[in-house]
């Protein structure tokens, strides 16, 4: 997801001595600046704590309705959302040529894959702990990124690296983790394969750019999901499996048009006005505001090894993404600034 346009970066010299001469005129123009940041902010707190409580939700909705078919309806519902938003106000296009390969790695890996390997393994793993799981994408982008990509890791990077390695390792030590129950460990690695084909996506984004933005081919990539969701699903699970019990379609609604169309949208129109660092960072409430709902809304158990995995894989995160602002920042000025606006 890029950072927000030039145009709204901090003031420049030249602005600034306007603003000194015309003070009024400063005034006039600084405040709506500043209401617009506040409001993406709190719009990106709001879609923070609807992707969070969504974990929980899923898992409810698996009570509902088979993973594949819950999947599809998730992109279907979605999508139509999205599709109905950009005609309403006129900015649905066709995606070009060159946005294709986008199209296929968001639309097939990031969006149809990831979720579907998600509601499978949350059949057998709880909600919360699937949450911090999936969430551990950048520790496979840092090693790909370097090994394949010619990164370079600083080394505030390595040891975000090696925290989030040492939650993991938490997780899944014997005393967390049932290694007998083959169900349960192969639900634990397609929640890691999720999240490591999130990271190609990831890759992909950072080294290949389109023609239109992420907003324009959402709606499509949706779609692109949502097709061959359809056809696995029947294929897979047999005629639609939802008991069409209105708790069913309530699921949906929140899945659908909520955590998927809105959330969209609104992380869209916040990273208009927010760094991509702010955004980044923020985003790590997502797995601990999922590890909490399930808590207190499914009752899940809150084990040690739990806590401490989670605290470790989000601080690697953290870390990782620190090391990297800091290795962007410009020659001569201070790395804890560099994106800050």
């Amino acid at each position: 997801m890029s950072s927000r346009p030039s145009g709204l970066a901090s003031s420049t010299p030249s602005a600034t001595l306007s603003a000194a001469s015309h003070l009024p005129a400063a005034r006039h123009f600084a405040l709506p600046t500043a209401w617009k940041s506040h409001a993406g902010l709190l719009t990106l707190l709001a879609a923070i704590a609807i992707w969070g409580c969504n974990w929980p939700v899923m898992k409810a909705g698996l009570n509902h309705v088979t993973p594949i078919w819950f999947s599809a309806l998730r992109f279907a519902t979605g999508g139509l959302c999205l599709f109905a938003i950009q005609i309403a106000g006129g900015t649905l296009k066709l995606p070009t040529r060159r946005d294709w390969p986008l199209l296929a790695s968001i639309g097939l890996l990031q969006m149809m894959a990831f979720t579907v390997l998600g509601a499978i393994a949350m059949t057998q793993v709880p909600a919360g702990r699937s949450a911090v799981l999936a969430y551990t994408t950048p520790l496979w982008v840092t090693p790909i990124a370097v090994l394949v990509f010619g990164e370079r890791l600083s080394r505030l990077q390595t040891t975000g690296l090696l925290l989030g390695l040492l939650g993991l390792m938490v997780l899944f030590n014997p005393l967390a983790m049932d290694w007998s129950d083959s169900a349960g460990v192969q639900a634990n690695l397609m929640l890691m394969g999720a999240s490591f084909l999130w990271g190609m996506t990831i890759l992909h984004l950072r080294y290949y750019k389109g023609d239109s933005s992420a907003y324009q081919l959402a709606p499509w990539q949706m779609l692109l999901a949502t097709v061959p969701l359809l056809a696995l699903a029947y294929a897979v699970e047999g005629p639609f499996t939802g008991d069409g019990s209105w708790a069913l379609w309530e699921i949906v609604l929140y899945v659908g048009p909520v955590a998927t169309a809105f959330c969209f949208c609104a992380v869209n129109a916040a990273s208009m006005h927010l760094s991509a660092t702010r955004m980044s960072t923020a985003m790590l409430g997502v797995p601990l505001i999922g590890l909490l709902a399930s808590t207190w809304f499914l009752g899940e158990s809150l084990s040690l090894s739990l806590v401490l995995g989670g605290l470790g894989i989000v601080g690697g995160i953290a870390v990782v993404s620190l090391g990297a602002r800091r290795a962007v920042a410009p020659v001569g000025t201070p790395a804890g600034k560099a994106t800050l606006r």
